[in-house]
């Protein structure tokens, strides 16, 4: 069965000679952990990718960082329950689903992830909008 561990050793590789902060793997892990129910708690999820998104957003901001967490949602590789598979709000969605597309532009290509509003600034100004009914 597949789980964090084989997801995290997918995307935890050095991208240009920068390795993948020993701090992401904990955001993820969190995250990853909130997903795997059959219902997920929204308010736990919102909180937590608010908390990885403002990591990103600060001193987590490397490019290995930002391509880990694209491949991460975008790929899901070796995830035990796809995101996707659940029926999120629309604007959750939405920001996951960013996070998987333009993301990893935001070091090297900073222009490219903005004009796809990937940039963890842009997601978490999207997500810190999201009100929970």
């Amino acid at each position: 069965m597949a789980n964090f561990d084989e997801a995290w050793a997918a995307i935890a590789v050095a991208r240009d000679g920068e390795i993948v902060s020993s701090e992401l793997q904990g955001f993820l892990h969190d995250i990853y952990s909130d997903l795997q129910p059959e219902t997920v708690d929204l308010a736990v999820l919102r909180k937590d990718l608010l908390s990885l998104l403002k990591f990103l957003s600060g001193g987590g901001r490397t490019n290995a960082n930002c391509w880990a967490v694209d491949l991460f949602f975008g790929v899901c590789q070796h995830w035990e329950r796809d995101w996707g598979d659940h029926d999120l709000p629309e604007k959750m969605h939405d920001v996951l689903a960013k996070m998987g597309e333009a993301l990893h532009d935001t070091v090297r290509h900073t222009d490219i992830a903005e004009n796809f509003g990937c940039l963890p600034e842009q997601l978490l100004q999207e997500l810190e909008s999201f009100e929970l009914g």
